[in-house]
């Protein structure tokens, strides 16, 4: 996300070197690179020209501290500006949800069609089970788009919440205080409502969903919106804003191959938080936002903290204490462990995810391997696993060339990737023992060439 703003900052803090101070001239060329950067990814010029202005109010005659450069002084005055523009102006607090009201809280979606909507509202009723254990019911006011109801059946399934039904046949404001009815007989905490979005602006829709507005008064009215739309995103925000009383923005395909600047222009066109970021397209790919923590990602910065996060989320902590006990207790450590291993990798989001949250100094060093080559390489790793018996999966010792020859052909690749699949877990399987006797360090320095697809 705003690759090309992070690129152009590096060039101008490499030239800025040996002054004491920012001053007017030796900031004028990073502000016009910084101004370039931000309109080439699609952020609304209103945006632009006020954080321009900021940034060099706050910047001329800051003091350089310490090692700093004036770039990285600048950089960091770049960074606080960023931030305070996607809402860390406005407390932590107003990311947040609110949730003080008589139960069921209603959280009422909009946003045009495509946007993602649905699945948006899969993945919030998800997060909101995990983090608040709060119980959930969905439903769909979309009475417009076929299999929209289906489709959010099938999401809320996945998400383990509950679902209220609904027919193409019945009205939109109908629907939504039938499923608030049921919301309160059956205690659920939370009611999120999806609505119909359509391919553009238009008057009938906008009428509508105010009257279902106005009907349930929900205390959440998320306007769901495309990162990816660019200068669209500024007009349809600015529409759904007038006609509603938004609370919050929920920005989705943050993945995708995006310039970002809806991130940046929505916030400012219709002044309310941004409190959610869809980054994948599983229904676990929603997170909280956190604009400090995006504005050094935007800049290069990374994420430790998501990263962390992530880590935490991903690792399987009984299944790792359970592996460590074994092999403590002289155990071998078999291809199941390894398999699991393989798993727990997937679970963090795949090799690409977690490389996006690192530095971008981190990112350069990984830049020479292919991550879409080693996730594949993953894959393949455990389709050979899953080709053996589950005696070969114990005791990989018995894996000799007949078998080899087997369990490739079950796998649908050649003898030769089983092998180095072999030689892989061999590595891992010395390390595991140099584990148990405590020598951690030997273990990191075996690590190296351990990654699959060539990262080192």
């Amino acid at each position: 996300m705003l690759d090309n703003l992070t690129q152009r900052l590096a060039k101008v803090v490499k030239t800025m070197r040996g002054e004491a101070r920012l001053t007017e001239s030796n900031t004028a060329e990073m502000l016009r690179e910084v101004r370039l950067a931000l309109l080439e990814a699609d952020v609304a010029l209103p945006a632009v020209r006020e954080f321009i202005a900021k940034v060099k109010e706050k910047a001329l005659g800051e003091e350089v501290i310490g090692s700093l450069t004036p770039g990285q002084a600048l950089v960091g005055v770049v960074q606080r500006e960023l931030a305070s523009l996607m809402g860390a102006d406005l407390g932590p607090e107003a990311s947040q949800l609110n949730f003080a009201t008589q139960p069921p809280a209603i959280i009422l979606m909009a946003g045009l069609q495509g946007a993602g909507k649905t699945t948006t509202v899969g993945k919030l009723a998800k997060y909101l089970r995990e983090t608040t254990k709060k119980k959930v019911l969905t439903v769909s006011a979309d009475v417009y788009r076929p299999a929209a109801i289906g489709q959010l059946q099938t999401v809320t399934g996945q998400a383990g919440a509950d679902f209220f039904p609904s027919q193409p046949t019945d009205k939109p404001v109908d629907i939504a205080l039938a499923a608030l009815d049921y919301a309160k007989k059956h205690h659920h905490e939370v009611l999120i409502v999806d609505t119909a979005g359509r391919l553009g602006i238009d008057q009938a829709m906008m009428d509508e969903i105010r009257a279902v507005h106005a009907a349930i008064k929900p205390i959440e009215t998320l306007f769901v919106v495309d990162a990816m739309l660019g200068q669209d995103a500024i007009n349809t925000a600015k529409a759904f804003s007038d006609a509603l009383p938004l609370t919050g923005v929920v920005l989705t395909k943050l993945d995708g191959d995006s310039r970002g600047g809806a991130a940046l222009s929505v916030r400012h066109i219709t002044g309310k938080p941004i409190k959610f970021a869809g980054v994948a397209e599983k229904l676990d790919g929603l997170e909280a936002f956190d604009p400090s923590r995006m504005a050094n990602r935007i800049l290069g910065m990374g994420d430790i903290l998501a990263l962390v996060e992530e880590a935490r989320k991903g690792v399987d902590m009984a299944a790792a204490e359970g592996l460590a006990n074994k092999i403590k207790g002289g155990g071998k450590f078999d291809l199941n462990d390894f398999k699991a291993q393989l798993s727990q990798m997937k679970k963090m989001g795949g090799l690409t995810s977690l490389l996006d949250k690192l530095p971008a100094q981190m990112q350069a060093a990984a830049g020479n391997a292919n991550m879409d080559q080693a996730e594949k390489q993953v894959r393949r790793m455990e389709g050979i696993i899953n080709s053996m018996t589950p005696q070969e999966r114990a005791k990989p010792e018995l894996i000799k060339a007949t078998r080899k020859r087997r369990i490739a052909a079950g796998a649908g690749v050649q003898v030769q990737e089983v092998n180095r699949m072999l030689s892989q877990f061999e590595q891992m399987q010395s390390m595991m023992k140099k584990l148990k006797g405590g020598g951690m360090m030997k273990m990191m320095r075996g690590m190296k060439g351990m990654l699959p697809g060539g990262m080192r």
